[in-house]
């Protein structure tokens, strides 16, 4: 079986498998902190870009005291990184008046582009990006272990064209690997996310690109891969 063959198997039994909601697993977890809570627990955020995080830090900003990393050295070229961060920090300027942190890590698009090479012929949404996620999500993680976070979690959950099941998987995984810091589960695009974002985008009219970052999925979005468009319907 070749990687299309399997990735295409892969769909059909995500599709089948039951599945947990996870905006419902957020929800019981905020309310469980606003009863328990006397002051925000802390919440490293990882964001891809603000497309997919400007709803996220709207819902989540009343129950965490939220910090923004910005590690994507998936981006690709260093022109759409630089373009992506700099939306990112107009957006906190202009929405939250720079009250919400913003880490950013330095570009290191080249040496994450060898690392994602062995896929360079996987559709999009295959080991390759299972790749690419665990990588940012595991820098993340550490960060906020390290630094003593209560809370971590990623926007990626956002996009209706990534597996949000896949990614509650890998925080659930990594959380096993820290000690202190826990994973928020979460389904951002859950109760009319993607509509709120696109008022948030059209308020202030946020740049929108149109490849997830690295230069497999630019050329698979050029292409216009049938294979990428699947995901939309596997949740």
């Amino acid at each position: 079986m070749n990687e299309i063959e399997a990735f295409r198997q892969y769909l059909q039994e995500r599709k089948q498998s039951p599945k947990i909601n996870y905006h419902q697993e957020a929800l019981k977890e905020m309310e469980r902190i606003r009863e328990e809570k006397e002051q925000k627990p802390t919440l490293l955020l990882h964001a891809c870009c603000i497309i997919c995080a400007c709803w996220p830090l709207d819902f989540l900003h009343d129950t965490f005291d939220v910090t923004v990393l910005f590690h994507n050295p998936n981006i690709w070229p260093e022109e759409e990184y630089n373009l992506r961060l700099s939306e990112f920090r107009r957006y906190l300027k202009e929405r939250w008046n720079n009250e919400i942190p913003l880490i950013e890590t330095p570009y290191q698009g080249e040496e994450f582009m060898k690392s994602l090479s062995f896929g360079k012929d996987h559709p999009e949404g295959w080991k390759r990006c299972f790749f690419c996620y665990e990588e940012r999500m595991r820098y993340g993680f550490a960060m906020a272990d390290r630094n003593g976070y209560d809370y971590f979690t990623t926007v990626m959950t956002f996009s209706r064209q990534k597996d949000s099941q896949k990614f509650n998987e890998i925080g659930a995984r990594l959380q096993k690997e820290f000690s202190h810091t826990r994973y928020f589960f979460s389904d951002f695009k859950k109760d009319n996310g993607q509509l709120k974002s696109k008022a948030i985008c059209e308020a202030y009219n946020l740049y929108r690109q149109n490849y997830c970052g690295c230069v497999y999925s630019m050329l698979n979005q050029k292409g216009n891969d049938p294979d990428q468009r699947q995901m939309d319907r596997v949740e």
